[in-house]
Order: structure tokens, then sequence, then C-alpha cells
């Protein structure tokens, strides 16, 4: 199965972006942590167990670390990666995973991914929790059978 030449949208992207970061096991961890803390602090403000300056730093931590998650580290790894702004081409076999640029071409066994996983609009293809790729669903003229071979060749 071949895709298209696919161009990557900058909002889906940094949209995909998010769902990678919101998706990481240690990510998941400090937001619940942090969202605890923040709740913690709040009914303890309303008790009057803490000063105002205490509450108001427990909500301060919490709006740096949604604006950090959602708008600026997605924001950061779209401007610092060259790979969203070329074209590319995706052919997936029963041995393969080979990605085509209009320079060069790469394959890769399955073998080399870890794991797999969606958002509306992208595969994220993992080859460990730091390194993926992101392939747009609209790239395949067939989605489901696109999705089909993921779920089959990449195994967690």
């Amino acid at each position: 199965m071949t895709s298209n030449f696919f161009e990557y949208n900058k909002m889906k992207t940094i949209q995909a972006l998010r769902y990678h970061f919101i998706s990481r096991k240690e990510i998941k961890v400090m937001m619940i942590l942090v969202n605890v803390f923040a709740i913690l602090s709040a009914i303890l403000f309303f008790y009057k167990k803490i000063s105002p300056v205490a509450f108001l730093l427990s909500s301060m931590l919490w709006f740096i670390m949604m604006i950090l998650f959602w708008f600026l580290l997605p924001r950061i790894i779209y401007k610092k990666s060259s790979s969203f702004k070329d074209r590319f081409k995706v052919s997936l076999n029963e041995e393969d995973f080979m990605l085509e640029h209009e320079r060069a071409s790469r394959s890769f066994n399955w073998k080399e991914f870890s794991a797999y996983m969606e958002s509306p609009h992208f595969f994220h293809l993992y080859f460990n929790s730091r390194s993926f790729f992101l392939i747009p669903k609209e790239a395949f003229e067939q989605e489901e059978k696109a999705r089909k071979i993921f779920k089959e060749k990449i195994v967690k």
C-alpha cells in the first residue's frame, strides 16, 4: 500500500504533537500531581489554612504547565523540525515501512517500531518514547487498510 505525497498542515501537526506530549506517562503523572496539588491548595485556601500567596503560586504552577504543554512545546518542536516542511510518501508492505522523500528514501523493518498511536488526523509510529513519525491519515486513500497494517505489524 502506497500513500500519495503529503505535506504537513501546521495546525494539525501541532495538535498531533499535543497528543504526543499528553500521552506520555511521565507527563500524565505530573499533570495529575499538579492538579491534585492545585485542588488541595484551593481547599486549604477556602478553609483559611494557607495564605492567598500560596494559593496563587499553586495556581500559577498549573497555568504555566498547561501553557507549556499545550502551546509552547508543540510550537517549538514544529519550528525546530525541518521535516514538517518537506513532502513525503509512505509505502507499507509485509516486510517493511518505506519513507520516501524527494531526494532520498529509507526503509524500516516493522520490528524497529515499538508502539503505534492514533490522533484525530495522524498515525503516530514510535521507535521509542522520544523518536517517532507522524503520518497524516489523509495521505492514505484507504485509511482503514493503513490502520489495519499498523495494528498488525507494530506489536507493543
